[in-house]
């Protein structure tokens, strides 16, 4: 797909031809991007443009059951034109720098795209860098993260190689997509050993930042008994500040008393830090209360309070809850509904209540689905069925049927 074409027809000068103008521009053409795209489109909206460089979209959710064994890589992905909406401007380039005074985005190419609204949904950036060592060890010596494509699947070969010895799981302190997604595999790989008749054989330690394993205490428990189950060291208020992948040692910190812990490892399964892109971070967009660097949004409309004329959703927004697609899911519609309302003049009438969901899968063929609010409340959305406990169905949600509600519903801007 093209731009839209110069005003005035054809640009005559190079100065013409870096710049571009789109009434709607949306920075980022993931989930986020994607399922706003496709609203607007369906309400009308007659210039939207999307910038994104990547021509590959991935359906991340899966990774997880990928690295567990349970699905293959393939099938978390698409091309970028098979999820972008017919009659939307994709801009293949990358968003580098917004200047909100002016309502302009540069791109990497040095063109500057302007517009009379913008959605910021460009998700956020993987730090390895942020832990010492653990950007050389990726993909090396027993290292992996299912938050990388191209690793998942050497999660899985992992786990199915490992007869002994010790498996550490950890995850970052501040938020990351997925926030179950650092236990879950702990989980899958500890089942699988189970059925192996191995996990006796196995230590296994799983490494959270947090004073519980999960914020909402109605799922907490149920994961308290999980790890029960299987043995697993959980360690809180802890995290990995460092990694020897030659050595294959771990260096953990107690945050509660100082203490620091070097575990040696012949896997290691590693959440690497996260905050939101260079560019939004250093900019006048982000919230200078977030050390994130994500995007300042009211938590009810998800406009900035700042620059009114600029909205954000998804990852990149710094909101006080969950960084899933299920979130993205219920902020789509209140973006869409509030930037239509702000072209027109009106009174932003949408709301966000902070609805998120969790698909914690526990073992080969079991879930539970986490759904809470602002408010860390249950905010259940399956009728006559307990989520809270774990579930064959919900797996099976989780494994089939929530893809192709990604593929053929949200990103239609149908769901």
């Amino acid at each position: 797909m093209s731009t839209s074409p110069h005003p005035h027809g054809t640009p005559s000068t190079a100065e013409d031809r870096s710049r571009v103008h789109h009434g709607i521009v949306i920075v980022g053409g993931g989930t986020a991007g994607i399922t706003v795209a496709a609203r607007l489109r369906r309400a009308g909206a007659p210039d939207v443009a999307v910038l994104e460089p990547s021509g590959t979209h991935w359906y991340q959710p899966l990774w997880t059951l990928v690295g567990g064994g349970q699905a293959p890589l393939r099938a978390s992905l698409r091309t970028e034109a098979e999820v972008m909406p017919d009659g939307v401007h994709w801009l293949r380039e990358s968003a580098v720098s917004v200047d909100p005074a002016t309502r302009t985005v540069g791109t990497a190419s040095g063109r500057t795209v302007s517009y009379d609204r913008l959605v910021l949904a460009p998700g956020l950036r993987l730090d390895p860098d942020g832990v010492p060592g653990l950007a050389q060890a990726l993909g090396h010596d027993g290292v992996t993260s299912n938050y990388l494509p191209e690793l998942a699947p050497l999660t899985w070969e992992l786990i199915r190689d490992m007869k002994s010895g010790t498996a550490v799981f950890t995850m970052p302190t501040g938020p990351v997509k997925c926030g179950g997604a650092p236990q879950k595999i702990a989980y899958l790989a500890a089942d699988h050993w189970r059925k192996r008749g191995v996990l006796d054989r196995i230590r296994v330690v799983l490494v959270l930042p947090d004073t519980a394993m999960f914020k909402v205490p109605e799922f907490g428990r149920v994961l308290e008994d999980v790890a029960l189950r299987y043995g697993i060291d959980v360690r809180l208020r802890s995290e990995m500040v460092s990694v020897d992948g030659a050595a294959r040692e771990a260096v953990i910190v107690n945050h509660a008393t100082g203490d620091k812990e070097t575990i040696s490892y012949d896997l290691l399964h590693a959440v690497p830090p996260q905050a939101a892109p260079e560019w939004i971070a250093g900019g006048p967009l982000a919230d200078p209360d977030s050390p994130f660097g994500y995007v300042k949004a009211d938590p009810a409309t998800l406009q900035h309070p700042d620059h009114p004329e600029v909205f954000a959703l998804g990852d990149v927004a710094n909101l006080p809850t969950s960084k899933t697609g299920a979130a993205v899911r219920k902020q789509a519609p209140v973006v869409v509904a509030n930037l239509r309302d702000s072209l027109r003049g009106r009174p932003l009438r949408a709301r966000y209540d902070g609805y998120t969901s969790c698909p914690l899968v526990t073992a080969r063929h079991k879930m539970l689905l986490a759904e809470f609010d602002y408010e860390l409340k249950p905010a259940p959305s399956v009728p006559f069925v307990d989520t809270a406990k774990e579930r064959t169905d919900m797996w099976f949600l989780k494994r089939y049927g929530l893809p192709q509600f990604y593929w053929h519903g949200m990103l239609k801007g149908l769901a």
